[in-house]
Order: C-alpha cells, then structure tokens, then sequence
C-alpha cells in the first residue's frame, strides 16, 4: 500500500533494490550421541572444546568411548559439538534394549530424548554414536539424517571382524546420508595409563571439520593424517581394500614414511550419483543454505520481478560456490544453472500459491583413481607425433 502524504514537506522512503545474499551455512557442528557416568541425560550440551566436555560429562574414566570420540574430533580439528548423554541405563537394560535408549522418544518440544533431543537444534551436520555398531542403532542414526535432510552420520564398523576375513564385514543398510569407516585406532588412553583401540568415528568428525575449515566442504575428507592415532587394530592391503572400498566401506591404513591416512571417501550408497561423502555434503551445505536465504520470499508477490530477485540471488550464491572450486567447470553456465520463469511457474503452479525454481549444479569429484598411461616411443621416432 503506498504511503498517505497529507500535508505539504519533504518525505523520505526507504526501497530495497539490492539482492539478499545467501550465506553458506556450517558444515562441521557435530552431534555425538553416547554413554557416560557423569552428567545430564538427555540434555544436548554445547561443546566448544575439550574442557568444556569435561566440566559436564567428565573424562576418560567417566566417558568411556564417547570421551575418547569428542577428544579426537578436536585434536583433528574440531571446534564446535553438542553432546548427548543417553546414560548407561539398568542391568536388564544393558541386555536387551540399549537401542531405545539411542532412538529415544518424541513427546513434543522440551520432552525429547535420543536422536530426537538433536531435531530441536538446527545448526547439527554431522551425527556420531562412537562405538555403537548395533545395527538398530546405525539404522536409527541413518534415519535420522534422511529425515533432518541436511545431516551425515559417520559410523564405525566393529572393532573386530568375524572369522574368515575383511570380506566378511557387513556394512550398514544403503543410504547417501552416511559413512562407514574400518578398522579401529590405538590411541593412548590416559586413564589407564596404556594404550587402547578405540572407534574411528569422533577423529573422522575433526577430519571432516579439518578439510572443511582448511580446503571446503567440497573436498573429500581423504588422504588425511588422522592426529593420536598410534597403531590400527588390523592393516588393510591393497588387495583387501579392494574388496572393501566397491562395498562403500573406507578404510584407514598405515603407509611407510605417511602415517596413518583415511585411505576412503564414499558413502554408503549403492547410487552412483551420490557415492562420495564430498558430493553428498556439499548438496547439503548448498540446499540448506538456499533455504535459509530465501526465507523472505514466502507471502510475496508471485511475480516476474519476484522471479527476477529469486533467480539473482541464487545464481549470486552459486557464483560463489563455483569460484570456491566446489563446481565443475570453466565457466559458470558450465557448473550450474537456475531457472525461475513463466515456464517453471505457470498459473496453475501459482494458483496453487506456490514458487517453483529449478536449480541444476555439477560437482566436484575425488580423484579416486589416479592413472599415468606410460608407453615407450620407437627409436629415432619423432615425439611431436
């Protein structure tokens, strides 16, 4: 409605003209799920570092696996955590239904436990449940990220393996949203004084969290040192790790003169679209973030200079994600494409009192495999040809 002007003077107004940038929202805020002695139950704590894990849950003693998880994701490099206790629950408990405890219940804001309690906090893109590799558990956690849709779960598969070799791993059930990671890592545990082998997970965290901060979240979280690791509970081939990696199961070896590297960068996914961790994230990181920005679209005009603003602001948030390297090719129009027209946009789509906008992107891809085709040139042959 425009302003009334009822008497004669000078009126100033303000008009937007500009974009509404999007910014990219965080991509290594983790949730680790776990059991400890000390502290609240069911209550999601902020963690900004290690001290702070201490002050509420305690440590190595009381924290056990979860402990050991949370410190190895910030001496990899981690630096923000919420961190749920679910408790060590009774003796019948401890036998027979230790998965409820990690699915939880959903009574409604203020009256949620498990997973649930982490629905209410937004800014969670990585889940962990160190050590839990009770299939009821992993396929609880997976759902969750499906359901939450910007979320990855890391998994760690058991700590020793069933007789009759790597082969015989069984890896959770399919899905883009996550990760499964072998074998499990001698660290020295202070609270024995000795060293014990403890679940990949947590130091896989401070790794992703590592190459987002230093390279971006288009980067697969591979070939990195993984910091306390001391020794592995098995050292993977080559020939085993070529049975484990078509399986979506990433292994961390032990190289000479290398150190201990996450050796593995795919999902768990059987589609080949989504089968490296990278590309699953960054869909992540790049959807929620449209979400997020457009926020101020919603009971706007549905028009073509509503359609105009949508499309530059989004094709000015892709800008960036392309010259970030996280896009594939060398021009823009090669990468990514956005399109918010009458044809995406018919007057029954509008009608309907919705916007639609169709948003195409082409990814970055690992290089897996890496191959130099090396032939021997005819004596006295001339190189040029």
């Amino acid at each position: 409605m425009a302003p009334e002007y009822l008497s004669p003077g000078v009126y100033v107004e303000e008009v937007s003209y500009g974009s509404k940038p999007i910014e990219a929202v965080g991509t290594s805020t983790v949730g680790f799920i776990g059991e400890s002695k000390k502290g609240p139950v069911n209550q999601p704590v902020f963690c900004p570092n290690w001290s702070t894990f201490t002050k509420n849950f305690g440590d190595f003693a009381e924290g056990g696996q979860l402990a050991h998880a949370v410190y190895g994701f910030f001496n990899n490099g981690g630096s923000r955590c919420f961190v749920l206790n679910v408790g060590l629950g009774d003796d019948a408990d401890k036998k027979n239904s230790k998965p409820a405890r990690f699915i939880g219940f959903d009574k409604g804001p203020g009256e949620r436990a498990g997973l649930h309690a982490f629905e209410d906090i937004e800014e969670i893109a990585i889940v962990c449940a160190p050590g839990q590799t009770d299939p009821a558990i992993q396929d609880a956690v997976l759902t969750h990220c499906e359901k939450m849709r910007y979320r990855f779960a890391i998994l760690d598969a058991p700590e020793t393996i069933e007789s009759g070799g790597v082969d015989k791993i069984k890896k959770p059930r399919d899905s883009k949203y996550g990760a499964y990671y072998f074998p499990w890592i001698k660290v020295f545990d202070p609270a024995s004084g000795g060293e014990i082998f403890v679940p990949p997970s947590g130091h896989m965290a401070g790794i992703y969290a590592r190459s987002d901060a230093e390279r971006g979240v288009h980067k697969a979280p591979a070939n990195e040192i993984v910091r306390g690791a001391l020794d592995l509970k098995y050292n993977i081939t080559k020939g085993e790790q070529d049975l484990l990696n078509p399986k979506g199961i990433n292994c961390i070896r032990n190289f000479p003169n290398r150190g201990i590297r996450v050796w593995g960068a795919r999902t768990i996914s059987s589609d080949p679209e989504w089968r490296y961790v990278n590309v699953r994230r960054l869909f992540n990181m790049v959807e929620q973030s449209i979400e997020n920005g457009t926020q101020w679209v919603v009971f706007e005009p549905n028009d073509q200079k509503l359609w105009k603003r949508v499309n530059r602001n989004i094709t000015a948030f892709l800008l960036r994600v392309w010259r970030d390297g996280a896009l594939f090719g060398e021009t823009p129009e090669q990468a990514f494409f956005v399109k918010c027209d009458n044809e995406t946009n018919p007057p029954e789509v509008i009608d309907a009192g919705q916007l639609v906008v169709e948003i195409g992107m082409c990814p970055t891809k690992p290089a897996e495999f890496v191959i130099f085709r090396i032939g021997q040139l005819p004596t006295g042959g001339d190189i040029s040809e």
